[in-house]
């Protein structure tokens, strides 16, 4: 089968980081610039479009021809351009991504990243950034050329070539990185998973632009009261000016403050008794919320159809191969816990703010709550949400075999109040309110061999219990789950002893397997998580050998510590993964019509009198074929617009 390297470079006035590659190719003004391919190994071509050259006849049907596979880097960007372009559908099936398979093997998510981090002769320009905003974007008034719109190939043609040069030099890079990652090829199933995530994407998920554009006219409005309240109560031109408010702070109540930060206000008010100093302050965080964002981020990528594409980035938490969220981050939308919701959300979009406050208060934490319900199903459809039941403490359980919680999940399943009675030696019917609420922090944070730190971190403080009862929280976890710790131990061990032996050592459901710069745990989907470049080395804090390895963290590529508690976080996490794609493909199958995921809860746009809840959860309950013994439960609930039940 032959393949076909692609890159492309494009102009639309649209943001393509804020709006995303669908929304960015609506744009009326869209268009392909360069179009650089190469068949196999041959060389690399470039079509100008900018100039007027044409994509040979030959290369369209190559393009569209279900026999020629084409790759590309992020193919997903590739896809929905030349699909605006030729103004035809381009099945995900007939791609590959070469970004995909990176990820799958621990790699970063850009082009220029992953030449570094595998070391290959063909590099990114760097120039490229330069190029794409001067080619690929409105053109800045600040420039000399100000007089036209955008820049084009006769604005510079010197700069014109340096593009094309780039243009062609993506795809050199792009085949190399791709041959050299043939070396671990990426499974038929995680391609099959990869292409239905693409169906997904495209298929996309309706917003309610009524309720977002309501929502913004309600927090402009809201946001000018609190601004007019605030310049009655100073005197101050600006109540947003930190610099204003510190002078108004000092002349007023002779608070001298370095910060007005959240903490530092938090601090303020605890220390004073002056009411217009207090409302102040609680005005300043009211302007501060930042509950209007995610409606903002709808209304710039709601496409002409109303439907937001493009939300979800398959493998886009690379360690463990869950699915990142994108654009409106569907994976960090607040919670809704108003008992009327139904009643706030006609009210908002009927714009009738001043009872909308009335009744519920605070008008950005009740716009907050309603971000979720923009997101609603099509006429004559409703939406049904499934969700995994306490997946990942499942997963631990049945990995450590810690028996008397996979009791507790093949029976009641109530395993906050199991883990109650089982860490301060109590009958189950014992366990009170307040004996659950230990129970569900210590369960939330203490499962990856976390400590005081995690539970502070998970909320314990807030919870109502005392910073003197964390470490004692902490021994009676451990205590009462043996196995799980020694779990931690024995993947750190087998961890250290695989790198350091260049060998394989299996683990009871795991295999973890050095070799050739990469060490592989093998889960038992069959998948494996990939660590590039482990090394062992001494851990000063233990004095115990420790392994590292290359990532990505928040200071982009480089060496990275990891301990045997962190190491089964990314395993159980992994295997939740897995188990969420196990259910995205048999609910696919099952004919229904998957518009979004987050973390283990799937969303499904299904016709009105077809389908069931019911049916959803049967799916996702039933045994796996490579975990039998896992018990698996799900719940679930039907809704005419998103939210959390």
């Amino acid at each position: 089968m032959r393949t076909l390297a692609i890159d492309i470079e494009t102009y639309s006035s649209v943001e393509l980081n804020k709006c995303g590659a669908y929304r960015y190719a609506e744009s009326e003004d869209f268009q392909v610039l360069l179009f650089a391919y190469a068949f196999d190994n041959q060389p690399v071509q470039l079509i100008d479009l900018a100039q007027g050259e044409k994509v040979p006849t030959e290369i369209q049907a190559a393009i569209f021809d279900p026999q020629v596979v084409k790759t590309a880097f992020n193919a997903a960007f590739e896809r929905a351009c030349l699909a605006k372009h030729f103004s035809r559908t381009l099945p995900p099936e007939h791609w590959q991504c070469t970004q995909a398979h990176a990820l799958t093997l621990g790699l970063p998510a850009s082009l220029g990243q992953v030449a570094e981090a595998l070391k290959i002769a063909q590099r990114k320009d760097k120039k490229g950034p330069t190029l794409i905003r001067y080619f690929c974007t409105p053109a800045k008034t600040k420039q000399a050329n100000n007089l036209w719109p955008r820049n084009l190939p006769e604005h510079d043609p010197e700069r014109w070539g340096q593009f094309r040069q780039y243009c062609v030099q993506d795809v050199i890079v792009e085949r190399a990185i791709r041959d050299k990652l043939q070396r671990y090829p990426m499974s038929g199933y995680e391609q099959s998973l990869w292409q239905l995530d693409q169906h997904i994407n495209d298929r996309g998920i309706q917003a309610d632009r009524k309720l977002i554009k309501q929502a913004a006219v309600c927090n402009k409005r809201h946001q000018k009261q609190l601004l007019e309240e605030a310049k009655r109560l100073t005197g101050i031109s600006n109540p947003k000016s930190v610099a204003q408010l510190k002078t108004w702070l000092k002349d007023t109540e002779g608070i001298d403050t370095d910060s007005l930060a959240k903490e530092s206000v938090a601090q303020i008010l605890a220390d004073t008794d002056n009411p217009n100093v207090t409302r102040m302050l609680e005005l300043r965080q009211e302007l501060a919320r930042t509950s209007i964002k995610k409606y903002q981020a709808m209304a710039r990528t709601i496409g002409q159809d109303d439907r937001i594409r493009g939300t979800l980035h398959y493998y886009g938490a690379g360690r463990t191969g869950r699915w990142a969220g994108r654009l409106i981050q569907p994976h960090n939308l607040p919670r809704n816990y108003l008992k009327d919701i139904e009643v706030a959300r006609d009210m908002l979009k009927k714009g009738s703010f001043e009872e909308l406050e009335l009744l519920f208060g605070s008008i950005p934490d009740t716009l907050a709550q309603l971000v979720r319900t923009a997101l609603i199903p099509k006429d004559g459809c409703r939406f049904l949400v499934i969700d995994f039941s306490a997946i990942e403490a499942r997963i631990l359980s049945w990995l450590a075999r810690e028996q008397w919680r996979l009791d507790v999940f093949r029976g009641h399943g109530k395993i906050y109040e199991a883990s109650a009675s089982q860490m301060f030696g109590i009958p189950l019917a014992q366990v009170n309110k307040e004996l659950r609420q230990k129970g569900k922090v210590a369960e939330l944070a203490l499962g990856y061999q976390g400590s005081t730190g995690a539970l502070i971190k998970m909320g314990a403080l807030s919870m109502g219990l005392s910073e003197t009862e964390l470490p004692g929280l902490v021994s009676s976890w451990r205590a009462s789950n043996p196995n799980i710790v020694q779990f931690w131990r024995d993947v750190e061990t087998a961890a250290v002893r695989a790198v350091q032996e260049q060998s394989t050592v299996n683990l009871g459901q795991l295999e973890l397997t050095c070799s050739a710069g990469m060490l592989f745990v093998k889960l038992p989907s069959n998948r494996s998580l990939a660590y590039a470049r482990p090394r062992i080395e001494n851990d000063p804090k233990f004095n115990k050998p420790c392994l590292t390895y290359e990532g990505q963290d928040t200071g982009g590529w480089g060496r990275l510590q990891t301990y045997g508690g962190k190491l089964t976080e990314n395993i159980v996490q992994a295997i939740a993964r897995d188990c969420l794609a196990e259910a995205l493909m048999k609910v696919d199958a099952a004919g229904y019509e998957i518009v979004l995921h987050v973390h283990d809860e799937l969303v499904v746009e299904a016709p009105i009198g077809t389908g069931s809840v019911l049916e959803l959860a049967q799916i996702l309950s039933k045994p796996l074929p490579w975990a039998p013994e896992l018990p698996l439960a799900a719940e679930g609930f039907e809704s005419d617009y998103y939210r959390k039940d």
